[in-house]
């Protein structure tokens, strides 16, 4: 009984230690003075946790039109924890300085969000790409759905961009054309790459569901991707590009030489900037 009493005191001042993790959405402190940077909390699907996320904004206070900016995933669930609010400080500074609110959520199962992980495709061998992108798509459109509420951005003309599992999950968005998205960006999207003694985990599992989702898709779509990405590699890239188009999604395939020592780092990489935003900047100025 002694030794109960003494484990149940040690978990407690063990558990008290621990920081609490914000129980309330919306702001978490003050704006910083780099592009208005804020620490936010926001409604992952379902309402089951609550997102940490980054928020930039452009100066004065009118309504401004949202990007949503969505981070990749790496392999190993320690990494995934340990991962913290993301940035992406050239695409955040490009959109700002066009006039817009950005927000980069940390989804379900990463950092200081936790939680479980969701986006799982399950065993190597026969993954579900499609759940797992529908499922990271969930968070991003939780993101959408509570930033437009705020009093500081547009409801209309919201633009989501992605990064590799975060590509992923913007190309899975697409599939479910939610309203008032008028476009979106995949850059090096995928899921399943890196993998020990493998490579891609079934790249024919990609191209089908690249199919799926391009079945419905009817926004259109900026698909970036670099010739020396160690994750999707330009044949595979392009075979998911015609799946998706053929399938019907409307999609703008912009395939780059190589970059650094590995492509599939263009869009976190701030050097990348020269590279990726005339196209963005060409493909946004022909959407309405």
């Amino acid at each position: 009984m002694r030794d109960f009493s003494k484990l149940l005191v040690a978990a407690v001042l063990c558990c008290a230690a621990v920081p609490a993790v914000a129980q309330s959405a919306g702001p978490q402190g003050p704006e910083g003075q780099t592009m208005r940077e804020q620490e936010w909390r926001i409604p992952a699907a379902g309402a089951s946790r609550l997102m940490d996320a980054t928020l930039f904004r452009p100066p004065g206070n009118a309504r401004a039109p949202l990007v949503v900016m969505n981070h990749g995933s790496p392999a190993g669930a320690s990494e995934r924890s340990s991962m913290k609010r993301p940035r992406y400080t050239a695409i955040s500074s490009f959109f700002v300085a066009r006039g817009h609110v950005v927000v980069l959520p940390l989804r379900r199962g990463y950092g200081a969000t936790g939680g479980y992980w969701a986006e799982g495709y399950g065993r190597c061998g026969n993954p579900d790409y499609v759940d797992a992108g529908l499922q990271t798509a969930a968070d991003i459109r939780a993101a959408i759905d509570y930033m437009r509420a705020q009093p500081f951005v547009l409801p209309e003309h919201t633009i989501v961009v992605g990064q590799s599992a975060g590509g992923w999950g913007a190309l899975a968005l697409s599939s479910l054309n939610p309203p008032g998205v008028s476009a979106l960006v995949d850059f090096a999207g995928g899921r399943g790459g890196h993998q020990p003694g493998v490579g891609n985990c079934a790249p024919d599992a990609l191209v089908k569901a690249a199919a799926r989702y391009g079945a419905t898709a009817r926004q259109p779509l900026l698909w970036i991707n670099a010739a020396n990405d160690s994750f999707f590699g330009p044949r595979l890239v392009e075979e998911m590009v015609e799946a998706y188009r053929k399938a019907g999604g409307r999609v703008t395939h912009r395939a780059v030489g190589p970059f650094g020592k590995d492509g599939h780092h263009l869009a976190s990489s701030n050097s990348g900037a020269a590279i990726w935003q005339p196209l963005v900047a060409d493909f946004l100025s022909h959407v309405d």
